[in-house]
C-alpha cells in the first residue's frame, strides 16, 4: 500500500510527538514515512507499509527525483538559480539541484500562519528538482546563495504528485498498481477526521 498525503504546514512528519502528527490526519495502521518533510514545510509524504518499496523511495541510491516550489526571501536571479545547479558546498557535503526554474507565484493553498513579509523587501518563487533529500536541503541550499526559504511546498515525488489533494487529505494506492504508477490516476479523498474533544 502506498498513501499519497499533503502534509500541512506545523504537521510534525511522524504518529507521535507533541502538537499535530500524522496521526491527526492518517488512520491507517502500520504505515511509515518513506522520506520526510520538516515540520515548517508542506507537502508531498508518502507513506508505506511495504519495506522495500520505503527503500526504494527514501533511499538516495534510487535517484528518485523530487519537485519543490520555494518561496525565497528577495528577488532571486538567474544566477542564483544556475549556482544551485552548479553545486553549492553544504555543512555535509557539496549539493545540486538537477534543475532550477524562476516562475510566477504559483497557485497554492493560503499557509496558516502566512510567512512573515517585509514591506521593501519582495519575495520570488522558484521551482527546484533534486534527486536527493537530505534534511533540510533545499532551505540550506537557497540560503547558500542568499535568498532565505520562507516557504516550501514539495508537489512531486518520483510519479506521485499533489494532484487533486488538499492539505491534511490522501489518498491511496494499492501496492499492485504502483509498480506501473507512471501517470497518476485519481483515487478519492479522505478528509481529516474529525478529533473528539
Amino acid at each position: 500500500m502506498l498513501v499519497l498525503f499533503y502534509k500541512p504546514f506545523g504537521v510534525l512528519c511522524q504518529f507521535t510527538g507533541e502538537g499535530r502528527t500524522l496521526q491527526d490526519f492518517i488512520r491507517i495502521q502500520n504505515v511509515y514515512p518513506a522520506g520526510r518533510l520538516d515540520k515548517d514545510s508542506e507537502g508531498l509524504v508518502l507513506l508505506t507499509d511495504d519495506g522495500r518499496l520505503q527503500d526504494q523511495i527514501a533511499h538516495p541510491r534510487h535517484g528518485g527525483e523530487k519537485t519543490y516550489l520555494a518561496q525565497v526571501d528577495g528577488s532571486i536571479s538567474p544566477d542564483a538559480c544556475h549556482r544551485l545547479i552548479a553545486g553549492v558546498d553544504l555543512n555535509d557535503g557539496p549539493a545540486s539541484a538537477v534543475s532550477c526554474e524562476i516562475i510566477s507565484p504559483p497557485t497554492v493553498p493560503p499557509r496558516e500562519p502566512p510567512i512573515r513579509t517585509r514591506k521593501h523587501i519582495p519575495t520570488s518563487w522558484i521551482r527546484l528538482v533534486l534527486s536527493e533529500g537530505r534534511n533540510r536541503q533545499v532551505r540550506r541550499m537557497t540560503a547558500a546563495v542568499g535568498f532565505p526559504t520562507l516557504r516550501l511546498i514539495r508537489t512531486q515525488s518520483g510519479p506521485y504528485t499533489l494532484s487533486g489533494l488538499n492539505p491534511g487529505e490522501y489518498r491511496v494506492i494499492e501496492t499492485t498498481q504502483v509498480n506501473s504508477a507512471h501517470a497518476q490516476p485519481k483515487f478519492p479523498r479522505h478528509r481529516r477526521p474529525v478529533r473528539r474533544r
